[in-house]
C-alpha cells in the first residue's frame, strides 16, 4: 500500500475545547509534540492531511463563535477540511467521498476527544473496510466522572479506549509505527 492510499486525519483539533468546563491544560503539550510530529512526518512522507472540526449550531463549537479554528500552537496545512456534527469524521462531512475519491485505502487517526471522536471515527472506518492505525499517543482527552463518582483520568480513558480498539478495529500505533506503514489486516 503506497502513501497515496493514506490519509492522516486530524480530528478536532481545535480551540472550541479551551472554552469547555471540564477542559485542563494538563497533557496538551505532550499532545502538541506527538500531533506535530505526526502532522510534520506525514507531510514529509507525501501522506495527505485531513483536518476535521466538530460544528454545532450554537456555543463555543459554533462558527459564529470564532473558535472552530486550530488549537494553538498546533500548525497544520491540510490537504483537506471538513466539518462534522456528529461524533464520526465519516458521517454527514463528505469525508468518506472524498476518501473514495483520493483512492485512500488506509486512515491514521489522531486528534481530539480520545474515546469519543478519535475512537468513533476510528470504528466507523474499520466497519467501512478501511486499514486504521490509532495514534493514542497523539489524542487528548480530558477526566471524566462516571456515574458512581469515581474520576477517570485522561490516561485511564486512552489506556481502555486502546484495549478496545487493538486487533479489532484498528492497529494502535506510535506516532513513528503509524508513519513508517500500514496496518496489518484486523482480524474479525
Amino acid at each position: 500500500m503506497s502513501v497515496r492510499e493514506t490519509a492522516l486525519i486530524v480530528v478536532d483539533v481545535q480551540e472550541s475545547f479551551r472554552h469547555r468546563p471540564y477542559y485542563r491544560e494538563e497533557g496538551v503539550p505532550a499532545f502538541i509534540e506527538r500531533q506535530q510530529a505526526l502532522i510534520d512526518g506525514a507531510k514529509a512522507a507525501g501522506i495527505a492531511v485531513v483536518q476535521i472540526f466538530h460544528v454545532e449550531e450554537s456555543g463555543v463549537f459554533s462558527e459564529t463563535s470564532g473558535l472552530v479554528r486550530t488549537l494553538a500552537p498546533l500548525r497544520i496545512e491540510p490537504d483537506a477540511v471538513f466539518r462534522k456534527r456528529r461524533h464520526s469524521a465519516l458521517i454527514g462531512s463528505g469525508l468518506d467521498v472524498w476518501l473514495t475519491e483520493n483512492g485512500v485505502r488506509r486512515i491514521i487517526v489522531s486528534g481530539i476527544r480520545t474515546e469519543q471522536c478519535c475512537e468513533t471515527t476510528t470504528r466507523h472506518a474499520s466497519d467501512l473496510g478501511y486499514l486504521v492505525d490509532y495514534v493514542g499517543e497523539a489524542t487528548l482527552t480530558f477526566p471524566m466522572t462516571d456515574a458512581s463518582g469515581r474520576e477517570w483520568s485522561p490516561a485511564e480513558i486512552r489506556a481502555r479506549t486502546e484495549l478496545v480498539l487493538a486487533g479489532r478495529f484498528a492497529r494502535i500505533a506510535t506516532v513513528e509505527e503509524a508513519l513508517a506503514g500500514p496496518a496489518r489486516k484486523i482480524a474479525a
